[in-house]
């Protein structure tokens, strides 16, 4: 197991200044800030739009460069960041659980819904658990906070879109029904 130091850099606290490493935090950086936008805005966005589409398949590459990157910075830090790269296990899987229900357009919509909606929020929680102690605010709150509030305000979200979007569809006529009618 390779242990690097702490160092300052620019004000934050990194475990190394190789500049290996420093290039897989930078990555990482860019493609949660990335995933977090583009997430937003596929939630946001009217279903079935070209919109929505876009943000979606720009999340899901955010998310998974973002697991690749935290899987290499795990390695880099197992004892340290194990549990992040558990955590990004799990966005990762549900964001490609929920992207293969759209591609392969599983019936219904709630698999889609859930899978995107969970990745973003186990997404977020592993961001406020490692940087919650940081940001203003949120400093202020205790550390259990960092995991609760993520889902305490994105499971709500996620049932509400399901319970919206995932209404049972009228199955159309059969063809003989219609041309009975």
């Amino acid at each position: 197991m390779l242990v690097l130091p702490a160092h300052d850099v620019a004000g934050l606290n990194v475990s190394s200044t190789s500049p290996v490493f420093l290039t897989f935090v930078g990555i990482h950086v860019v493609a949660g800030l990335t995933s977090v936008v583009s997430g937003a805005v596929a939630a946001l966005s009217r279903k079935g739009t070209e919109r929505h589409t876009t943000a979606g398949k720009v999340y899901y590459a955010g998310i998974s460069t973002v697991f690749a990157t935290a899987t290499a910075l795990a390695v880099m830090r197992w004892r340290e960041d194990y549990g992040f790269f558990l955590i990004g296990l799990v966005a990762f899987s549900l964001a490609s659980t929920g992207f293969a229900a759209r591609l392969r357009h599983w019936p219904g919509d709630t698999t889609h819904i859930a899978c995107m909606g969970g990745s973003y929020v186990a997404m977020l929680t592993a961001f406020y658990v490692d940087n919650g102690k940081h940001l203003p605010l949120w400093d202020k709150l205790p550390t259990a906070a960092f995991w609760v509030l993520p889902s305490a305000v994105g499971i709500p979200i996620i049932i509400r879109a399901i319970r919206k979007y995932s209404r049972p569809r009228a199955r159309p006529p059969h063809r003989s029904e219609s041309a009975a009618g």
